[in-house]
């Protein structure tokens, strides 16, 4: 069999039905739309959320917290994501991206402590905890916050 033998099943595809072309097709007049209403109407459509001058489910519960619109979003790294770096090297945020572990600017990189490395690096990050710093120094490298 090769790529042009390929076709769908029987009944997979159906043509669209034609509406509005006359009577005698069934689906004329009115086009299977119905008398009369908003419905029937060219443009006459309802926005999501709309129910017929009801007060709107999302109108009507209660509204709790607020967003920090200030909030830092950091790009989030484990010390596990380091052991592709050589002994020694310095990593930091144009690193990162280099490797491929920070996709997309953020505010910063933060460093986690999941996992373990057991050879010394020079860390540069904006954030991390005190675990990742602690397996870092452990392993006889530093961090850097910048």
């Amino acid at each position: 069999m090769k790529l042009h033998e390929l076709s769908p099943p029987k009944g997979a595809r159906r043509s669209a039905k034609r509406v509005g072309r006359g009577l005698g097709s069934g689906n004329g007049k009115t086009a299977g739309r119905g008398s009369n209403g908003q419905k029937s109407r060219s443009g006459g459509n309802i926005r999501p959320g709309f129910e017929g001058g009801q007060m709107p489910l999302q109108r009507r519960l209660p509204k709790r917290g607020f967003t920090n619109i200030f909030k830092k979003q950091y790009a989030i790294i484990n010390v596990r994501d380091l052991g592709r770096f050589d002994k020694g090297s310095v990593v930091d945020e144009a690193a990162l991206a280099g490797a491929g572990l920070v996709a997309r600017k953020r505010d910063g990189v933060k460093l986690l402590g999941h996992g373990a490395i057991d050879y010394p690096l020079v860390i540069r990050v904006n954030r991390c905890s005190k675990s990742a710093q602690a397996s870092i120094e452990a392993a006889g490298g530093q961090v850097e916050l910048v």
